[in-house]
Parts: C-alpha cells; sequence; structure tokens
C-alpha cells in the first residue's frame, strides 16, 4: 500500500500521511450529526498514567468553570439529535460543577456517561460520588487496563489495581453491573505495550473470568481502546526508542472499513475552555475545527458545526486493526 501512496515525512520516519491515506482509499471524513457531546471537564487528577493522552495530573490547573458549563447546558438543552453527554478529565468527578452537569443532562433526557478512573473515588470530598452516579442513573466507563495487579500498577501506579478493585465491588454493590439492573458499568482496557488491542470479544470473556472468580466483580461490557501516540504516551515511546515502530504498526493495521464508525463522525468534542474540537484527540492536539467557529460561544446552536473533520497522523491510532473509539473496537473481531 506505501508505494501507491504519496509519502510526507512524518516526524524522523517516512509514512504516508494519514489524509493521503484516506485520498488513497477514497476516504472523505464527514460529520453527519452530533449524536454525542464529549466534554473535558478538566485536566486534574489523582493518577498520572503513562499511556495518558491527556497529561493529566494532581497539579494540573486547567478546570471548567460554572460559566462554561451553563454554556453548555444551554446548548444540550436546544439540541434533541444529542443522545449523549459524555464528560471526560482528567478525573471529571474533582471538578466542583460535575455533578450539576451530570444532573441537568439527564433532566434533559441525555444518556450520562462518567469516565471514571475508580480509585477517585476514595479521594478526599468523594465519599458519596458513587451514590450520586447511581442516584442518576449515570453510566460509568471505568479504566482498567488489565486484570492482573501487576500490569496495572506498572502502568498506573503502586497500589492502583487494589483501589480499582475495591471501587468496582462498591459500584456493583449499588446495582452497577448487576444482572436485571439499570446500572450500566462498562471497563476500558488500554494496551500495556505498544500493540494493538486483542480482539475485544475475546477479551471481555477473559476479564469477565477472571474478575468473577477473583473478585466476584461484574460488569456489562470491555470496550478496547488503542493507546493514541500522542502527549505522555508520545513521550513515553521516544523515551523507549518505539515511536516510529509503534506509527509503523499503526499504519501497516490501517483498515479503510473502521472510517464510517469513527467517532469524529458523530461527536463534538469540548475542552475545559470551551475550545471545540472533533474529538478528544485533536484537543489535546489544539487541531481546531475546520471553518470559523472555534468555541462553544462562536455558535448558536450545535447545528452550526461543520460537516468537515480535521485530520492528522495520530488518526491512524483510530483506524486500525479494529478500530477504537471511545466506546471500544468499531468491527468484530
Amino acid at each position: 500500500m506505501a508505494g501507491l501512496i504519496n509519502v510526507e515525512v512524518v516526524e524522523d520516519s517516512y509514512l504516508p500521511s494519514f489524509p493521503n491515506t484516506l485520498k488513497h482509499h477514497k476516504v472523505c471524513l464527514r460529520r453527519t450529526s452530533v449524536k454525542t457531546l464529549q466534554v473535558n471537564i478538566g485536566k486534574k487528577c489523582d493518577l498520572a498514567c503513562h499511556h495518558c493522552h491527556v497529561e493529566s495530573g494532581p497539579r494540573h490547573p486547567d478546570n471548567m468553570t460554572g460559566e462554561t458549563v451553563d454554556r453548555i447546558i444551554e446548548l444540550l438543552s436546544q439540541a434533541p439529535n444529542v443522545e449523549t453527554l459524555d464528560i471526560t478529565g482528567g478525573a471529571p468527578e474533582l471538578n466542583p460543577h460535575f455533578r450539576r452537569l451530570c444532573a441537568r443532562g439527564v433532566e434533559l433526557g441525555k444518556t450520562v456517561y462518567d469516565r471514571c478512573n475508580l480509585t477517585v473515588l476514595f479521594e478526599p470530598g468523594q465519599e458519596t460520588t458513587a451514590d450520586f452516579l447511581a442516584e442518576h442513573g449515570i453510566v460509568v466507563v471505568a479504566s482498567l487496563p488489565c486484570y492482573s495487579s501487576k500490569n496495572v500498577d506498572e502502568q498506573r501506579g503502586r497500589g492502583v489495581f487494589d483501589k480499582s478493585i475495591r471501587a468496582l465491588k462498591l459500584l456493583n454493590s449499588l446495582g452497577y453491573g448487576q444482572k436485571g439492573s439499570d446500572l450500566v458499568l462498562n471497563l476500558v482496557y488500554n494496551p500495556t505495550q505498544p500493540q494493538l488491542p486483542a480482539p475485544q470479544a475475546q477479551l471481555e470473556e477473559d476479564y469477565r473470568r477472571e474478575l468473577d472468580q477473583h473478585f466476584g466483580i461484574v460488569f456489562n461490557q470491555l470496550f478496547t481502546i488503542t493507546n493514541m501516540p500522542i502527549k505522555r504516551y508520545r513521550h513515553f515511546l521516544e523515551r523507549e526508542g518505539k515511536l516510529d515502530s509503534y506509527m509503523q504498526l499503526l499504519f501497516e493495521n490501517f483498515n479503510p472499513q473502521t472510517t464510517e464508525g469513527l467517532m469524529c463522525t458523530d461527536m463534538l468534542s469540548v475542552g475545559f475552555d470551551g475550545r471545540l474540537y472533533d474529538c478528544d484527540f485533536n484537543q489535546m492536539l489544539e487541531i481546531p475545527l475546520t471553518g470559523k467557529f472555534r468555541t462553544i460561544w462562536d455558535i448558536k446552536t450545535l447545528d452550526d458545526i461543520p460537516s468537515d473533520i480535521s485530520t492528522d497522523d495520530h488518526c491512524y491510532g483510530c483506524a486500525a486493526g479494529a478500530g477504537s473509539s471511545c466506546g471500544g473496537a468499531l468491527l468484530e473481531d
């Protein structure tokens, strides 16, 4: 495939650019409508994981203000086509306006996701967070990169696995993931090595068996997400001398069948400061929307969002193999 595509320099290696690969496969990425509004409510987090593309951490200063939250709620109230409010961070629960945004999203009839790192539930001031999530029917999307304590602690920090297991048991006790319950608990897997995720269905089966047998934990679904070669994870790859080989891996596994389901085709991402992006990854790289609209204050409604999508070479991460999105693999294994 590489011989048929115009080759451009990507850092120090020679790979076809992602836009040229799309052209080669006669693919034109377009946003149809905004069905998911993903809000990065702040980058403060109790953890500093190696794979974090946000570069979150305990001392990160970026946090969404109440004024910005008010404007997001106003836009959501005028957006019947938006089905999902996906709240992420950092640890989104650490933002003082998190609960208000969740509650209003539910009142407006949206499915509200909390992308929870689990350990935050035991931070000071978070003693009632799990109860709040359950009372409002918030979908919990919880990061658990492995069912092994060794792998999790190496990627996320010492003691994180044990606290994550405690948090999952707490959520289960409230009804999350239980058969017959409306409370949804989904887990997220990220590879601990620079490789593509294993087949999602296979990993889900492994997670169910291991978590049930060893801890009595249940959940609804497992999402596999490819680590994106940006920010903290990119720095890790550079330190290990593996950036070029990882980019080559993503390119060689480009799958044009994934492009119809890429999350940018029906998502809009909002930064902590109200700036608008095609996805959370573009947000972290500060790649703005095409056209004249740059912030939530530049638009009257979400219908003003352009259909064109900005891409760059990190997009290979979403389009490799079975595909990767905030909802896991895009194609059946």
